[in-house]
């Protein structure tokens, strides 16, 4: 049985031109932005035993006429050691991306690896906590978008994690660690704050924690052989000389000195990546050592255009995906802009069959986009109102686009 969802059929015209206009997600279009602090987004066992609350920011564009933006939760680093969600490898990041018309959630995760147990299980199980962590901010955001009006106009279809270093091993666990038996066996979940499966439980339970892309800056994975077809995309930003977190697969040290695990970094993850078929991107920083955006203001500019371009297009599959640097442009808050066509897609639900009316886009070509940021199919529009058949799309989520006057008009929908 197939079914059609339109989970954009009824946002205002003005919405549909306005998220995917061609600057909108790719370059700054707001000057000044609103943070809130401190937001508990959920709750769980630490390594020393004591329950911890789980705490957020989340950044938002002044004078945003936006009711669904895309959401970007933003990991910090510290070798699950230190950090915070307002130190300098994540800040940065998280207000330019907000200029750029996100709403961006920078989170705390439980920290703690102890040197008087086994290193292997101690920083293991940490990185288990965090990816806990990470899923119940995503649930969290989902159950406010249910129960609580959206209270802060995120999109639940366009969600995506930046993570920095230990905040990259949250993010690619998150995207990639979808069964109990990919849990290394040396975790034991039976113990309090590790235990939930992959979900964990550290709040928001029975919600999807699912995201639609990470963005990776010098992180790793405990196994590539996680990564899957039809898994999510993945940009990979890593030095070749880094010492903290290996570049490909080797021995992770703690303090440069002591082994803990082997780990695949962000080269192996790029050539699974690569076998996998998933859509991609890999910036290779060569010579550098450990995210040196931080502390050098021309990789911290790399690192943000290489963002802006691959999580823009993510949002507006339509826009191809460039996977090379470009410098960013500003400009003033977006204005709203007028739709004069109309662009509807019915019946809903739909089963073999859909129509989707375009008049006045005669002309145009209509575009249909994967979950994946794929382009499916393309076909020419010669009348008013197409009748399309579904047999060669498989179930899934799916984005049509008709792109007019240099403005793309989108609609998501879902094929059952």
């Amino acid at each position: 049985m197939r079914k059609l969802f339109l989970f954009a059929l009824f946002i205002a015209p003005a919405l549909t031109y306005g998220q995917c206009d061609g600057d909108r997600y790719f370059n700054f279009v707001f000057e000044e932005f609103t943070e809130v602090e401190d937001i508990v987004y959920g709750e769980n066992i630490n390594s020393t035993g004591i329950s911890q609350e789980l705490l957020l920011d989340v950044y938002t564009p002044n004078g945003d006429t936006e009711a669904l933006r895309p959401l970007v939760i933003v990991v910090h680093g510290g070798s699950f050691i230190a950090g915070s969600k307002d130190e300098v490898d994540v800040v940065p990041i998280s207000e330019d991306l907000t200029k750029m018309g996100y709403v961006v959630a920078s989170i705390n995760y439980r920290l703690g690896i102890s040197l008087l147990q086994d290193i292997e299980i101690s920083a293991t199980s940490a990185v288990v906590r965090g990816f806990h962590d990470g899923k119940a901010a995503v649930r969290y955001f989902r159950k406010d978008v249910a129960e609580n009006g959206n209270q802060y106009g995120i999109d639940p279809d366009r969600i995506y994690m930046l993570g920095v270093s230990a905040g990259g091993f949250v993010a690619l666990h998150n995207a990639y660690l979808d069964d109990v038996s990919e849990i290394p066996a040396v975790v034991d979940q039976t113990l309090p704050g590790l235990g939930g499966g992959v979900e964990g439980e550290s709040g928001t339970e029975g919600y999807s924690s699912e995201i639609h892309g990470i963005v990776n800056i010098a992180g790793a994975l405990a196994d590539t052989a996680y990564i899957n077809e039809n898994d999510v995309p993945v940009l990979s930003l890593h030095g070749t000389g880094d010492t903290v977190v290996p570049f490909g697969s080797d021995v992770l040290q703690l303090f440069g000195a002591i082994d803990v695990v082997e780990v695949d970094g962000s080269s192996s993850i790029h050539e699974a990546a690569e076998e996998k078929g998933l859509l991609h991107c890999f910036e290779i920083y060569e010579g550098q050592g450990h995210v040196p955006h931080v502390e050098n203001e021309a990789y911290y500019d790399t690192t943000r255009s290489f963002a802006a371009s691959f999580l823009g297009h993510l949002a507006c599959p339509q826009f191809e995906l460039n996977c090379e640097y470009r410098e960013l442009t500003s400009g003033v808050n977006v204005e709203e802009i007028t739709n004069q066509y109309s662009f509807r897609v019915f019946p809903n639900p739909a089963n073999d069959i859909v129509n989707i009316e375009v008049p006045g886009l005669e002309g145009k070509n209509l575009q249909i986009y994967n979950n994946l940021g794929q382009l499916v199919e393309e076909q020419r529009i010669d009348r008013a109102i197409l009748t399309k058949e579904l047999s060669g799309l498989p179930s899934g989520t799916y984005t049509f686009v008709v792109v007019a006057n240099d403005q793309a008009i989108h609609r998501k929908v879902i094929i059952q």
